[in-house]
């Protein structure tokens, strides 16, 4: 009976250490064979990337990993701040998030280049080979892995301003204040606009009470899963860039604990929604517009050359300050440029 007793005592503790395990960690097992995996969003579940992109992913890892891998989603601002998300990640307080890169720039000298130089590429083809051929991707990869951090484009796409009220000179434009980000930011300001940085969930409020003038959240769907056709009704044309403004980070640590077959299906997953949501953000983009357009009065602003000529000359400065960020950024621009020029816009 004694040997019983013991044998009862003896399962009883091994239960409570792992439990106790168990509410320590940022993994939390929920059984023998299945995972779940916190993940912050710098999207608020407004937003239309938060649905397309984010549960997307989560529905694929969770079906291709048949339940042994599932995604725990908090939207913007739920435990960190989108500027303190890399952070966490990094340090394996949370498993995985989606950022802008221009969020990392304290931590990846390639980050600015990655989050779009001003009217550097024309077409999205231009920046998916850019990444993926070229070999943009592997140098943010790498970059990301000395934090322990696995990197991943989500999609590339135009990022486009909407303002309330147009532009058709340049004291028109120098006059505006506008939420922006990272290299944008800094962008518009040595412009001569007034950009300064607001998280999402405080834009619409932003923009309808005058603090700002106008904004870039993405491109049109972006701006109407916001609301911000509400209260501005210019789309401005071109694009301030066309870049990799959404990024997945995964906690290498995290990763590591995956058994093999879940890793290769995550990374699978991730790549596999890089070619999937830049063509299905292209086509919603035009749709979006085109609805804004008819439905809302929405009216698009061809920036007039004038305009334009002063932001290239102030573009093509800020490539140069970016390339000075590190001997890795130096080593992107150039092949920037390289390819640029081939392709006849230098």
């Amino acid at each position: 009976m004694l040997k019983t007793l013991r044998h009862k005592l003896s399962i009883v503790a091994a239960s409570l250490v792992v439990a106790t395990t168990a509410t320590v960690t940022s993994t939390a097992a929920l059984s023998a064979d299945s995972v779940t995996w916190r993940v912050q969003s710098h999207w608020p579940g407004s937003s239309s990337s938060y649905e397309d992109s984010l549960v997307r992913l989560k529905n694929n890892i969770e079906e291709r990993s048949e339940g042994r891998l599932k995604l725990q989603l908090f939207e913007a601002g739920s435990l960190f701040g989108a500027q303190e998300t890399f952070n966490a990640v990094s340090r394996g307080i949370i498993d995985m998030g989606t950022i802008s890169p221009s969020y990392a720039q304290n931590r990846i000298s390639l980050a600015g280049i990655a989050s779009g130089l001003p009217f550097a590429f024309r077409n999205v083809w231009e920046v998916t080979y850019f990444h993926k051929v070229m070999g943009f991707e592997d140098m943010l990869r790498e970059e990301a892995a000395a934090h322990k951090v696995y990197w991943s484009t989500d999609k590339i796409y135009p990022t486009e301003m909407v303002i309330k009220r147009p532009v058709k000179s340049l004291d028109d434009f120098r006059g505006l204040k506008i939420r922006s980000s990272g290299t944008l930011q800094s962008f518009l300001t040595k412009a001569g606009a007034a950009a300064s940085y607001i998280p999402g969930g405080e834009l619409y409020s932003a923009l309808d009470g005058g603090i700002v003038d106008g904004a870039h959240w993405g491109g049109s769907q972006g701006a109407n899963s916001m609301a911000l056709y509400e209260v501005a009704k210019y789309h401005v044309k071109p694009a301030l860039n066309i870049a990799s403004t959404d990024v997945n980070i995964v906690s290498q640590r995290s990763l590591d604990k995956l058994p093999e077959d879940l890793q290769i299906i995550v990374k699978e997953v991730l790549e596999e929604q890089f070619w999937f949501r830049t063509n299905e953000y292209l086509y919603q983009e035009r749709v979006a517009l085109a609805k804004a357009i008819a439905e809302q009065g929405v009216e698009v602003n061809e920036l007039p050359e004038p305009v334009m000529d002063h932001l290239m000359k102030v573009a093509v400065e800020q490539w140069e300050t970016e390339g000075q960020r590190s001997d890795n950024s130096k080593k992107a621009l150039t092949m920037l440029k390289e390819f640029l020029g081939d392709l006849g816009y230098l």
